[in-house]
This record gives structure tokens, sequence and C-alpha cells, in this order.
């Protein structure tokens, strides 16, 4: 991978600086570092071994890091041309894959939510409680929706059309 000529040093300090923004947000603190090396790559994409030297960390950590990364959709797995060796790529969209992701969760949980209502009673203090956390995801779930798509318009405005890797 040839970046272009950049401060290293600058570099540096952004990636940790965006990286603990994103552990105050809730992110795992490798991942997040991670995850900001990668999105700051002008290819998007990165060895383990080159995460690794850039990061100052062990293989096992970038492992564990881009596994969390990989479930939460904010980077995908690929070979190398050639190679056994993976690297790995964040995508122009991830926010949006994450995001939308995100939705399968918040349904599962509002599933639960109507048990835990009907289980409590909604007439109990405990059930009018559950019963307006459901109503909170219900609504988040159909806002974040028509957010999503808002978006898509946006971004094509914006960006024109979706290019496979940037």
């Amino acid at each position: 991978m040839t970046e272009t000529a950049r401060d290293a040093q600058a570099v540096s300090r952004f990636v940790e600086s965006f990286a603990a923004q994103l552990v105050e947000a809730g992110m795992q603190r490798m991942a997040a570092r991670v995850f900001a090396a990668l999105l700051s790559s002008d290819e998007g994409v990165l060895s383990s071994a080159e995460l690794g030297e850039q990061l100052r960390i062990s293989p096992a950590a970038v492992s564990g890091a881009v596994r969390y990364l990989a479930q939460t959709h904010m980077v995908s797995r690929e070979r190398e041309p050639g190679s056994r060796r993976e690297r790995y790529r964040v995508h122009g969209d991830q926010w949006y894959e994450a995001l939308t992701n995100r939705e399968a969760i918040i349904k599962r949980w509002e599933g639960a939510l109507r048990e835990g209502v009907a289980s409590l009673g909604p007439d109990t203090p405990a059930g009018r409680r559950m019963a307006e956390t459901l109503a909170f995801f219900e609504f988040l779930e159909g806002e974040v929706s028509a957010v999503m798509e808002r978006w898509r318009v946006h971004r094509e405005k914006t960006f024109g059309s979706r290019t496979p890797e940037v």
C-alpha cells in the first residue's frame, strides 16, 4: 500500500484522538484504534502487520479488534491476492451499514420488551416502564429508517453514485 506523503506524527495524533472519541462513545479501545487507523489510510485497507506496526500492537490485539469490527459491520476481511494473509478494509458506507444492522437488534429488543410487558402486566409500574421503553425503540426504529433513506438521497447528491471502495 502506498500512502501519499504526509506527516506520520500528525496521522498518529489523529488516530489516537479519534479513537479516544470512539472509546468515550462506547467502542472497545483497541477496536477504536484499528478503525481509526483504517479510516485514515488512503486506500482504507491495511494488513495485520501494517496495523500492528502503525499502532505498535500485537497480532493478537489486531485480531481481537478486527473480530469486533467485523461483527459490527465496521470493517470487512479480504485475502491479499495470491496470499493466505488477510487484510482489513473500511468502506465509505461503514456508518450506514453499522446503523442498518442495528435495526435487527432493535427488532429483537422490541420482541423481548413485548414479552416483558405481557409478563409484568401493562398496569404495573414495571410494566408501564417496560411499555415506555418499547415505545421508545419502536419510535427509534421508524426514525432511523427515515434518516437512512434521507442519507441515501443526500449521499447521491453530494458524492454521486456509489463506488465499490471509497
